[in-house]
């Protein structure tokens, strides 16, 4: 589909007639920009859980590199489950926020221990999973099992305040939340939602993106410098040289800041980003030591 969107607009309080030409208009969009992404041709709700939770803040071209060698380093629940979770941040490396490879593997152990290696089945159970939150289980369940649920993420969101917030400047998703249910249709949810993910994925390149309209919008924060990007250096230091003391981790974070033109970090800084990584989990300190 060439050029800019004709994009229909509507009120915040749409007529059935409405509703009808909205469905119409997402299905015939998604039809013409559908994306042939590798995680749609599966129903397998671990494999389609994987790719939520990697999408979750990253680039598709990104995860198309790199959600097959997860699977095939992880191929069900109960292969990561029997995981360290040391080879889970590894191979998490590159995708960000590795905190959420360690909910992976949490919640991983719960469904191996208590679902026979199964993930349960229906949004609520699933969002009591670690690191499940609504839009992953709605996800889950739509692309998985096909049945109707509210699914609403940031291209949903793009395209549903596009539509019927044209003006509005910050819509909540307690506003978007019963459109959304409206809209969802009893049958073929699969293809609804990737409709409108792929007509979102286009309003974004085509306007300025609507879904920061939104109030749940956060802008991500430099990394470079930040103390998000010490906390993933010490990660990959940690996992390639397992042993360090504190000083010697401290000394070599310092050498590459100031590698890079940064100020050293102070030594408060190093413990309490140290202290934050042990408390969720990424290292133990034994034998004088950091390991993972």
């Amino acid at each position: 589909m060439e050029g800019a969107l004709e994009v229909p607009l509507f009120s915040s309080e749409p007529t059935d007639a409405d509703m009808a030409e909205f469905q119409a208009w997402v299905r015939q969009v998604g039809e013409a920009l559908y994306r042939d992404l590798p995680w749609r041709n599966t129903r397998d709700p671990y494999a389609i859980w994987i790719s939520e939770a990697m999408l979750q803040q990253t680039q598709v071209t990104r995860v198309l590199t790199r959600w097959e060698r997860f699977l095939r380093r992880f191929p069900t629940v109960d292969a990561l489950a029997s995981a360290s979770s040391a080879d889970v941040v590894d191979e998490w490396q590159g995708l960000g926020y590795n905190r959420r490879a360690l909910a992976l593997k949490r919640a991983a152990d719960i469904c191996s221990a208590e679902y026979a290696g199964r993930m349960p089945e229906g949004v609520d159970a699933l969002q009591a999973l670690p690191g499940i939150g609504a839009a992953t289980a709605a996800g889950i369940t739509a692309f998985s099992r096909d049945v109707p649920c509210t699914y609403i993420e940031t291209n949903v969101r793009a395209v549903f305040i596009h539509c019927f917030f044209r003006d509005a400047e910050a819509v909540s998703d307690r506003q978007l939340r019963p459109l959304v249910e409206r809209a969802c249709p009893a049958e073929d949810v699969r293809g609804w939602y990737y409709a409108l993910l792929d007509a979102g994925a286009r309003l974004k390149k085509d306007h300025k993106n609507p879904a920061r309209k939104a109030t749940a919008y956060t802008r991500q924060s430099k990394f470079e410098g930040s103390r998000r990007q010490k906390r993933a250096w010490l990660v990959r230091e940690v996992m390639a040289a397992p042993g360090l003391s504190s000083a010697e981790l401290l000394r070599r974070l310092n050498a590459e800041e100031r590698k890079a033109g940064r100020d050293g970090v102070p030594e408060a800084d190093f413990d309490s980003i140290m202290a934050d990584l042990s408390r969720e989990g990424f290292f133990r300190f034994e034998d004088g030591g950091w390991r993972a």
